[in-house]
């Protein structure tokens, strides 16, 4: 993948950013215990903060790669305008070439 200037620098930053995310998702945040009476209203909490820390890094990330398709979307669309121009260019030399009788 190409990534000029700060781009890369943006990538980084969405690959901390994504490692944040997922630590302790594997231990399933709050540890589980056998009495359930043991996770305290401090755990909640804290629980609920990472939960929120999360949920805006994954609304921050959507937010970056809508931004990137409609860059990409309007790219191709240039791309495909230059390509419908040259088309245009083209044939309108084979016609001539056709003329002239080559």
């Amino acid at each position: 993948m190409f990534c000029p200037g700060a781009e890369c620098t943006l990538f980084r930053e969405h690959r901390s950013s994504r490692s944040a995310l997922f630590d302790g998702i594997e231990e399933g945040g709050i540890r589980a215990t056998l009495y359930p009476h043991d996770v305290t209203e401090q755990d909640n909490d804290r629980a609920l903060d990472g939960l929120h820390d999360r949920v805006n890094i994954l609304k921050r990330l959507t937010g970056d790669v809508q931004e990137e398709v409609d860059n990409h979307n309007r790219l191709l669309d240039r791309m495909g305008n230059d390509m419908d121009a040259s088309r245009g260019i083209l044939s309108g030399t084979v016609d001539r070439f056709k003329t002239v009788g080559i």
